[in-house]
């Protein structure tokens, strides 16, 4: 049984026993250290409720989780599940200090337990969505109903905490308006990118067995070689015992997602200078903008000379996009929601689970924007049409892409949102290891068990700063996402919840320790995470 299945029995039970099981397992003692730990319905989560600014305003809504056949244009048209039968779901659009109540009604098949994670948000422990370790999964024919402020402007977005969930239809975009906003522009537009693999060559279940199996235990079929099409540079002592079928030769083809096809959905030699090597692991046969497919866009219409917000989210979950607008600068002006010093550039590198907002003056005709599936050899298209002429081809290549791109630890944060020098208060080093020939990701060598989320968890206390040194021993990067806070890069760089971690690279993060519960953190690849490379992030009661 693979641990999908095992998930979801477990998440099933607790589902059954109801809150007693959750306040049980999160009471203090799960630790191993004698220390305990912040319930995420306790004492200490209600009394930092209390300290947020509310405007006293509520939005109401209902989310529904259920199968929907959904229509990505072009005539494709697949079964996956979605909220309310749409992807990405209707757009949440809040102001700050509002509080949302959102019921969420579990009408996904076959007992399918599922959740909704706030991503980015700073919110109440036990609003987090991350079944067992916040609250119990919601089971089928059930609901649950989150209640939260929203105290922080930004872009973000909500998807569900449960097994590779997120590689399905289930998300959609969230937006916290700033009422004392200072940018000056005409319009807005979220541009929401994912990679789509559901209903088409089969569903993210299937993905994850298969990736499970390592490459050692994969069959390449009867056309695959060492040196085929995009295996160079790959070490091929690390491929275990592969069968390679009795008929491999170097007249491989190449997918044409970029690299090298193995099984049905791992892709090999997805490369990328940008993400230092290995870009990806799975082959994806759409990539969206906004829930259509490149030959059938999205597009946006305005008008020359007017100032548009771009909000830019990366709701994948294997890949990370290279976002360029034919004939246009992009300035950014914030990123995971918060301001950074303005910076022109031609591109942004956006990996799963990150967003970021770009200011652009838009010129006169019809103009691609491309997202590059970085190191895949395909993109993801929309269009900005302002005036009369045709429209380029899904295939264009905007110089843009090739120009100045900037990356997020070459950013500096908005004066007024920068950590205040602090002595660091407590140090903890992550490191990222495992691989692609067992698919053992984990940090510090320990795949998370979500069956005992309270074990083995990164402490801290109330108060700190904290550091949090990551460590990347592993062949491939790592988009690693902090739950319930936002973390600083280095002492001056922007306050960011998801930064890309380049292999053999160390980014050190910092943040105050102002938020009580425990707080996942982990790779925000849906595979990786999924595979153990998570963590709790636990404060002492």
């Amino acid at each position: 049984m693979n641990s999908i299945n095992r998930r979801s029995v477990l998440l099933a039970g607790l589902g059954a026993a109801g809150a007693g099981a959750l306040a049980a397992c999160t009471s203090g003692s799960g630790s191993g250290s004698g220390n305990a730990l912040i319930n995420p319905s306790g004492s200490a989560v209600a009394a930092a409720e209390k300290k947020r600014k509310t405007t006293g305003r509520q939005q109401k809504l209902t989310l529904t989780a259920a199968p929907a056949m959904i229509d990505l244009g072009g005539g494709v048209m697949p079964k996956t599940w979605a909220f309310d039968g749409r992807t990405p779901g209707k757009e949440v659009r809040l102001s700050v200090g509002d509080t949302l109540v959102a019921e969420l009604s579990n009408q996904l098949p076959n007992k399918t337990t599922t959740s909704i994670h706030w991503h980015g948000i700073a919110l109440r422990n036990d609003m987090d969505g991350v079944p067992p370790a916040t609250q119990t999964a919601v089971r089928a024919g059930s609901t649950f109903t989150y209640n939260f402020i929203a105290d922080a402007p930004g872009t973000y977005f909500f998807h569900p905490h449960v097994g590779v969930q997120l590689d399905r239809g289930l998300y959609a975009p969230l937006i916290v308006e700033d009422p004392k906003e200072t940018l000056d522009y005409d319009d807005e537009w979220v541009v929401l990118l994912d990679d789509w693999v559901d209903g088409v060559t089969g569903t993210p279940d299937e993905v994850f067995a298969e990736l499970r199996q390592g490459m050692g235990g994969m069959d390449m079929g009867e056309s695959a070689s060492p040196s085929s099409s995009g295996m160079e540079g790959h070490d091929m002592g690390d491929m275990g015992g592969m069968d390679m079928g009795d008929s491999a030769s170097p007249s491989a083809s190449a997918s044409s997602s970029g690299g090298m096809s193995m099984g049905k959905f791992m892709l090999m030699g997805a490369e990328s200078d940008l993400l230092g090597g290995d870009a990806g692991d799975v082959k994806y046969p759409h990539h969206l903008v906004n829930g259509r497919v490149a030959t059938d866009p999205d597009v946006y219409t305005g008008k020359p000379g007017k100032k548009v917000r771009l909000r830019i989210i990366n709701a994948g979950g294997d890949t990370a996009y290279r976002v360029a607008l034919g004939g246009h600068k992009l300035t950014i002006t914030h990123t995971d929601g918060f301001p950074v010093q303005h910076q022109e550039v031609d591109a942004l590198l956006v990996g799963m689970g990150e967003r970021y907002d770009v200011l652009v003056t838009l010129g006169d005709g019809v103009f691609p924007l491309v997202a590059v599936a970085e190191g895949k050899n395909t993109n993801g298209f929309a269009l900005v049409r302002t005036g009369s002429g045709s429209a380029p081809k899904p295939t264009v290549r905007p110089k843009e892409l090739d120009g100045m791109i900037m990356t997020a630890s070459q950013l500096r944060a908005a004066d007024d949102v920068r950590f205040e020098t602090a002595k660091t208060d407590v140090t903890h080093q992550l490191k990222l290891t495992g691989g692609m020939d067992k698919y053992n990701w984990a940090i510090n060598g320990k795949p998370f068990d979500m069956a005992n989320p309270d074990a083995n968890p990164i402490m801290i206390e109330e108060g700190q700063r904290v550091r949090l040194d990551f460590v990347n021993d592993t062949d491939m990067w790592h988009p690693m996402h902090l739950h319930g806070h936002t973390y600083q890069i280095g002492t001056s760089g922007p306050r960011k919840d998801t930064a890309i971690v380049l292999p053999k690279k160390k980014l050190s993060v910092f943040f105050d320790a102002d938020n009580p519960g425990q707080w996942m953190l982990h790779c925000h690849n849906a595979y990786h995470g999924e595979a153990g490379m998570m963590a709790n992030v636990a404060y002492k009661a």
